[in-house]
């Protein structure tokens, strides 16, 4: 039996859990703290910063995988030396710690994506503004999700607090028309797979919402897929890959990364043949990837923020058998994802108005009349 280690017990790490059990894996997860989302896994608790702790864990499994990006590249690097199997490998994975990494490399791989800038001081932000325009995107480089660290920026006090703790990455503001999302999976063979493109709908930097597929014209969906491939393939990535996109009049271009399960391939599980999560899950262990393919015509997903309710579920309430909910056991706090919610048939517009009808059900506010 191949026994898969996941680093971090979030909801990622929940939600691989029924995937481990239909496909005959053991999972392993070490969590932060008790009580995480993915406690039902959980076989060691502590500090994955910590090497001996690390280590530890990675001894234990086959194969070391992972539900966030924090674990330190240097530990990470240092398993690898050791002759543990980490996937996605840590010279992947670097690219999405840092994001001025990221834009290095994908400028080498001559991927689209935003003109940007590195800033140390304040004649570097002279140079970038006067290229870029007077209004910028600024990025810490490490340790922003959700929408932190991301700032919206005009002039040179609007970042020199961040300045102080190191370098920024300064972006271009697109006039982007909607965001997409391009999910893949390599597997340690080398095998590819992708699911059909979707589109992701944010408030306030975080995902809200999701539509599969995105209606684009075929010639912009097989770029999409060829970019998720270009950079799968030369990073070496083994695992998902989620690639976020803005469509523009000019084209796509290339966001951030994630090589993980992510966000926005949760509406896979109810969508398509394989979920993100199986997928995942066979990519590292070098298991023949699964079937993408939809199951049904559309789908529509819809995080549930702060709270869950479980009141919700008592006969009577309403809410209709043909949603799938996915609960990830969070103790309630706002602005929290506490779980989603999925619509899949024929129609895309009913299909959302169904999904975010159960979330306010559930408890998101954002859909209250």
């Amino acid at each position: 039996m191949v026994r898969i280690g996941v680093v971090g017990g979030g909801q990622l790490a929940r939600m691989m859990i029924p995937a481990s059990i239909n496909l005959g894996f053991d999972l392993a997860v070490f969590a932060e703290e008790e009580g995480s989302p993915a406690d039902l896994a959980v076989s060691q608790v502590g500090n994955y910063r910590e090497a001996d702790e690390l280590e530890a864990f990675a001894r234990t499994v086959d194969v070391l995988t992972f539900d966030h990006e924090h674990v330190p590249i240097n530990l990470l690097e240092a398993l690898v030396e050791q002759g543990h199997k980490v996937f996605p490998p840590p010279q992947a994975l670097e690219l999405t710690h840092d994001k001025i990494v990221m834009r290095e490399r994908l400028a080498g791989l001559g991927v689209p994506q935003p003109a940007w800038f590195t800033v140390h001081s304040r004649s570097d932000w002279d140079r970038a503004v006067e290229s870029l325009g007077g209004s910028c995107v600024a990025k810490v480089p490490t340790g922003g999700y959700d929408g932190k660290g991301v700032r919206f920026v005009t002039e040179w006090d609007d970042i020199s607090d961040w300045i102080s703790q190191g370098p920024v990455l300064l972006e271009q503001r697109m006039n982007f028309t909607r965001e997409l999302a391009q999910l893949g999976a390599r597997s340690s063979t080398g095998e590819w797979a992708t699911w059909p493109l979707v589109e992701t709908r944010q408030v306030e930097g975080v995902c809200s919402e999701v539509l599969a597929p995105a209606e684009l014209g075929a010639k912009e969906s097989e770029l999409a897929k060829g970019i998720a491939l270009k950079i799968a393939e030369s990073l070496e990535v083994v695992g998902v890959l989620a690639v976020e996109l803005f469509h523009t009049d000019q084209g796509i271009f290339v966001n951030e990364l994630a090589m993980r399960p992510h966000n926005s391939g949760h509406i896979f599980t109810e969508l398509s043949a394989t979920s993100q999560f199986e997928q995942h899950l066979r990519a590292v262990a070098g298991y023949p990837l699964g079937s993408p393919h939809f199951v049904a015509k559309c789908g529509a997903m819809v995080n549930v923020f702060s709270r869950f309710d479980h009141a919700a579920w008592v006969v009577g309430d309403g809410i209709s058998s043909r949603v799938k909910v996915h609960d990830y056991q969070k103790a309630p706090r706002e602005g929290r994802k506490a779980g989603h919610v999925v619509a899949v048939g024929e129609s895309q517009s009913p299909l959302l108005a169904s999904a975010r009808e159960t979330a306010r059900k559930l408890g998101d506010a954002r859909y209250d009349d």
